[in-house]
């Protein structure tokens, strides 16, 4: 028997249903009757982790009045090496195997035949290993598909690149890595109805956290999330989810653990912490390592700067105290709809050798509400936070920008503004001829964005560079990442970041200007040492 000592049925159970602690009993022994299959662990008994064990009787022994089972969807989202693969293979082998279902149908599903085939592979290794199912069993390799001969049920794989049409009768679904589905086509024929003609299908979801907030699985994630947090409520789905939140601290050893609920058992400590050290040497891999490691729906796969470095610039200064001085600004106007930023540098003086940022943004009012539930992004509290500047109407009011922004030259002394040419002609024209500000077209290339995003970084690194804290700067700065060309030059990549950077933009055009006329400190630094390649 397993080790779970204490079962408690999950709180998602329902006051009709019951623990049917007969059927939990048989499909744990199912699964403990099986042997692992790869390293260390192979050939020693599948004895179920206690996180594991969880799963497996809520699933298949909390049912509904007429017996059957409670839960038809079940959401499992856990990092990297913590045996996700092998309870899936399980759990397929007991649906095919063990369910008593005649003809079942059970499909192993990914993004490509390669990752569909690694829960496969584990599940065939298992039925030849075990006496009892590998008589009773047979193996296709070359068609990915385990017949059990009792009751002429299938395990097959199928994958979003190769599956043909509707038609099927699914009695079991294993969704493997679900983050990595290119869109939601596969997913809907696979869940949408294809159990109907069977009494209690079970879609079973396994997946690290990704990078694509617009995915089919972020979209179950939230659900998931949503359930767990009482949001919403959804007797049929079962949500697991284990991982850092994003205000946690990424370093603690504490919350490796929390993400890794196998953590000293089939995951060395040692492990963890050489990738985190490697993490926190070389921001390319901290993403890589909140995603696989500690479960964070992060922005992008690979970080072009830390997080921890951008946090350190946070210095609380009063505005006030800029008022009179001299600085550059940066425009990035979106479209009609969208975000714009507009963000001032205020260069170095004798008495302090920091760059000092300023952030402005704004959004239509009437598209606050829907673009905070869509995006799950909180524009409604940084409004309310006055970190957020709304517009009247539907799309942004380019009156209100321009007014604001001559507002702000009555408290600073706006040297230049930068500006993408894209969707600014007007605004910048009034701007110029109304307002007499230097306006400087930007172009968004890699000769024009380059050196000023290099020294972006020496600055942040080497704590020159002070910003305020601001909320939605600093949400920017997390959604970036930089496209590289041929030569080594970088530049923000719109194209790649998954969520909004205007703010970073204008802040690289602004600090542009304000190096080119670094006047006080004799003359443009480009000019005192050339350009800086990192």
């Amino acid at each position: 028997m397993a080790r779970l000592k204490k079962y408690k049925p999950t709180r998602f159970m329902l006051e009709t249903s019951h623990y049917d602690k007969a059927k939990a009993d048989f499909a744990v022994e199912f699964i403990e009757c099986l042997k692992h299959t790869k390293g260390i662990w192979a050939g020693k008994p599948f004895e179920l982790i206690d996180w594991q064990e969880q799963i497996v009787r809520d699933l298949f022994g909390i049912v509904k009045p007429n017996g059957y089972r409670q839960f038809n969807y079940a959401y499992n989202e856990v990092t990297k090496k913590n045996g996700k693969s092998e309870l899936a293979a399980a759990i397929a082998l007991l649906l095919c195997c063990g369910d008593g279902e005649e003809r079942a149908e059970i499909y192993g599903c990914a993004a490509d035949r390669q990752q569909a085939s690694i829960v496969f592979d584990v599940a065939a290794d298992m039925v030849r290993m075990c006496p009892a199912l590998n008589k009773r069993c047979k193996i296709l390799d070359s068609y990915k598909r385990i017949i059990y001969k009792p009751t002429h049920s299938f395990y097959q794989v199928l994958s979003a690149e190769a599956y043909s049409k509707h038609g099927f009768s699914v009695h079991g679904v294993v969704f493997d890595e679900l983050h990595a589905q290119p869109n939601r086509k596969f997913f809907d024929v696979m869940t949408k109805g294809s159990g109907d003609a069977r009494a209690q299908p079970l879609y079973f979801m396994i997946t690290t956290a990704g990078n694509d907030t617009n995915s089919i699985c972020y979209e179950v994630h939230q659900k998931a999330k949503d359930i767990i947090e009482g949001r919403k409520v959804d007797p049929t789905f079962y949500p697991v989810i284990y991982g850092a939140a994003e205000d946690e601290d990424w370093t603690s050893p504490d919350v490796w653990k929390k993400a890794n609920p196998s953590l000293g058992i089939t995951i060395d400590i040692s492990k963890v912490q050489d990738a985190f050290n490697s993490a926190k040497q070389n921001p390319a891999e901290e993403n890589l390592f909140r995603q696989l490691r500690l479960n964070q729906w992060v922005k992008q796969e690979s970080r072009w700067l830390s997080m921890l470095k951008v946090e350190e610039c946070k210095i609380d200064f009063d505005e006030r105290d800029l008022e009179g001085r001299i600085c550059y600004g940066g425009l990035d106007l979106s479209s009609t709809t969208d975000l714009t930023a507009f963000v001032l540098v205020f260069p170095p003086t004798a008495d302090d050798d920091r760059y000092f940022v300023l952030p402005y943004f704004w959004l239509p009012e009437e598209t606050i509400a829907l673009r905070t539930s869509r995006d799950h992004v909180p524009y409604d509290i940084w409004q309310r936070q006055g970190l957020l500047q709304v517009t009247a109407g539907n799309v942004v009011d380019y009156q209100a920008i321009e007014q604001f922004i001559s507002e702000l030259a009555e408290r600073y002394q706006i040297a230049e503004i930068a500006f993408d040419r894209w969707n600014a002609t007007y605004l910048t024209q009034r701007l110029e001829g109304e307002h007499d500000f230097t306006m400087v077209q930007f172009g968004q290339g890699f000769s024009s964005l380059s050196p000023p995003t290099k020294e972006l970084e020496r600055l942040i690194l080497e704590k020159k560079l002070a910003h305020n804290g601001h909320a939605a700067l600093m949400w920017n700065f997390d959604n970036l990442v930089v496209e590289t060309d041929a030569a080594g030059n970088i530049k923000p990549s719109k194209r790649k970041a998954t969520e909004k950077i205007d703010g970073v933009v204008a802040l690289i055009m602004a600090l542009s200007r304000a190096l080119v006329h670094s006047a006080d400190f004799g003359g443009s630094v480009y000019d005192s040492r050339g350009l800086l390649v990192i």
